[in-house]
C-alpha cells in the first residue's frame, strides 16, 4: 500500500489496450486469458483471474470473490472463449484471501473442479471456520492492532463491525494442500508452483517458464505493494519472509508479470528489484523515526511515514487503512529487531521498539 508510479485503477494493460480492470477475456498468450472480475470496494477495482487451456479442460489461477456479479461475469467471459464452468478442471489459488479463494472454492465444490491451496493457509481457514461457529469472542485482528499500539483504531474497527459471521460455504477446505514446490502438467505446459510466503504464509506464485510468464498473485504487483503483516493468525517475520520470497522469484528467469491486481507488466526482475529497494527505504525511515523518538509503538512510527503513492499522512487514511498501516509498520520494526538494529519489549500499550 506504499508505492507505485501510477494509480492502479487507471493503468492500461498491453493485452487489452484498455484499463486493466475493463470487462473481457483478454488473451495474454496462446491458450492463456486474463479475466478481470469486480470487487465490492473502490481501492483495487478488480482481480485478474487467469484461464489456462489444457488438453482435458481449463485450469484457473485464482477464482475471484464469491459475489453474484463476479460469478455472472466469469460465466459470461468463459462463454466468450467457448467454455463454461463445467470445463474447469482445477483452481490453482495463490492464497486464501477472499478475493482469490472464495469463488474458486464455491465453484470447485459445485462443479467437481479440484481446488489447490498452500498448506500454510490452513490455520487461517480453521480460524475462519471457528468464527463462523461464533466461538471466537472477537476478531483476532483487534489484538493484533493492540500489539501495534493502535487501541483506538481497534475500537473503531469493533464499533464498525456489523456482527456478520463468515459464510462457511465460501470457505470450504481445498481438495489439495500444497506443501513445498511442485510442478503441474497442464497439456503441453509445465507450471511450477513456487512457495512465496510474506503477504500470507501460504502464498504461491505459478511460473510457466517456457511461455515466459509468472502468475504472480499478490506477491509481485506492478503498481502497488501488497499488505504485509496483516494476517490472522499473525505470522513470524512476515516482511523478512516476503523479501526472501522476492529473492526466490529473482532466481527464476525474467518473466512477464501476470498480476492479480493491475496491468500485465514486462519484467519480474525490474519489479522485484523495485520492491526490495522500496522496503529497504521504508526500513531506513522506520529506523530514523526510532532514533528520533526513542522507545515507541508501531503506531507512533506509522504516523511518521507517508502512505500510498501520494505519501498521504496517516491521519488522512480511513480506519481500515490505518490498521493495515500500523501492522505493516510493525512488520518493518520486527525485521529491524531481527537484523539487530532495534530492540522490542512488551508494554501495556503494545510492543515498544527502540533503535540500538
Amino acid at each position: 500500500m506504499t508505492t507505485g508510479g501510477i494509480a492502479t485503477g487507471h493503468a492500461v494493460s498491453p493485452d487489452s489496450g484498455r484499463y486493466w480492470s475493463d470487462e473481457g477475456a483478454w488473451q495474454v498468450a496462446e491458450g492463456i486469458w486474463r479475466i478481470p472480475l469486480p470487487l465490492p470496494m473502490d481501492a483495487l477495482k478488480a482481480i485478474n483471474v487467469y484461464v489456462v487451456q489444457g488438453d482435458d479442460g481449463l485450469t484457473l489461477i485464482d477464482g475471484g470473490w464469491s459475489i453474484p456479479v463476479a460469478r455472472e461475469l466469469l460465466d459470461k467471459s468463459l462463454r466468450a472463449i467457448d467454455s463454461g464452468f463445467g470445463d474447469i478442471k482445477r483452481f490453482l489459488v495463490t492464497h486464501v484471501h477472499r478475493d482469490h479463494f472464495t469463488l474458486a472454492t464455491v465453484l470447485g465444490h459445485e462443479y467437481g473442479a479440484e481446488v489447490v491451496l498452500g498448506a500454510e493457509e490452513q490455520p487461517a481457514l480453521e480460524l475462519l471456520h471457528r468464527a463462523s461457529e461464533a466461538d471466537l469472542g472477537e476478531s483476532p485482528f483487534l489484538d493484533m492492532l493492540r500489539s501495534a499500539g493502535a487501541e483506538e483504531v481497534a475500537e473503531q474497527w469493533r464499533e464498525g463491525h456489523d456482527g456478520a459471521l463468515p459464510d462457511a460455504a465460501d470457505w470450504a477446505f481445498p481438495d489439495v494442500w500444497l506443501d513445498g514446490d511442485r510442478t503441474f502438467d497442464i497439456g503441453r505446459r509445465q507450471i511450477d508452483a513456487v512457495h512465496t510466503p510474506g503477504h500470507t504464509p501460504g502464498h504461491y506464485v505459478y511460473a510457466d517458464q517456457r511461455e515466459g510468464v509468472l502468475f504472480a498473485g499478490d506477491h509481485v504487483l506492478p503498481t502497488i505493494t501488497p499488505s504485509i503483516g496483516f494476517t490472522a493468525p499473525p505470522a513470524d517475520q512476515p516482511l523478512g519472509q516476503f523479501m526472501a520470497s522476492l529473492a526466490r522469484v529473482r532466481e527464476l528467469p525474467d518473466l512477464r508479470i501476470l498480476p492479480a491486481h493491475g496491468p500485465v507488466a514486462p519484467s519480474s526482475y525490474a519489479r522485484v528489484d523495485e520492491l526490495l529497494a522500496h522496503h529497504e527505504h521504508r526500513l531506513a525511515l522506520c529506523l530514523a523515526s526510532l532514533a528520533e523518538r526513542g522507545a515507541v509503538t508501531s503506531l507512533v512510527v506509522a504516523k511518521d511515514l507517508g502512505w500510498t503513492r501520494h505519501e498521504r499522512a496517516f491521519g488522512e487514511l480511513d480506519v481500515f487503512s490505518q490498521g493495515m498501516a500500523a501492522m505493516e509498520t510493525k512488520a518493518h520494526l520486527d525485521l529491524l529487531v531481527a537484523r539487530g538494529q532495534a530492540t522490542s519489549a512488551d508494554h501495556p500499550d503494545g510492543v515498544v521498539y527502540a533503535a540500538r
